[in-house]
């Protein structure tokens, strides 16, 4: 793993407002932070140097773009066997990162290995996906799902 990255005042000045709003200019960034527009540049090439900052998105709200249907699927994956040419993870993690539907995925600890937070059309589309892609998946054993009901807090950003 990296090293963790040494921050002062005004690195977490510009990751806040950057986070808030990558589009803004370096010199509204710089009066937001009290530095020259050049200054400001520099921290800000040094930050994405340092991977602090990893790249910059449009976030898109998927109910906006026909996407209504939220799911987040705890998978329980099969026990790894010595017939096996490649793990049953291996397997798993290169698959996942084929199926648009998954927005994320990552691994626990506990009953389940992964968490999938899948976002669909509707009903219909994620019955597809379980049954066309996610219970044919070799590699998977269960999968239990919850559906997002409300959004309570969603946010990208970290608290620097």
């Amino acid at each position: 793993m990296d090293a963790e990255l040494s921050l002062d005042a005004i690195d977490r000045r510009i990751l806040r407002a950057l986070q808030a709003n990558g589009r803004i200019t370096y010199d509204e960034l710089a009066g937001q932070v009290s530095l020259s527009p050049s200054a400001t540049l520099r921290r800000v090439k040094r930050l994405e140097e340092a991977g602090a900052i990893a790249g910059y998105v449009a976030i898109v709200p998927p109910e906006r773009v026909g996407l209504g249907l939220t799911a987040y699927i705890n998978v329980r994956l099969e026990k790894h066997t010595e017939t096996h040419k490649r793990n049953p993870m291996d397997l798993f993690r290169a698959a996942v990162q084929s199926w648009p539907e998954v927005v994320e995925c990552v691994a626990l600890t506990g009953e389940m290995d992964y968490l999938l937070r899948v976002v669909v059309e509707d009903m219909a589309h994620y019955s597809r996906f379980i049954m066309d892609t996610l219970l044919k998946h070799p590699s998977v054993e269960d999968c239990k799902t919850s559906f997002v009901l409300d959004r309570v807090k969603n946010t990208t950003a970290v608290p620097v």
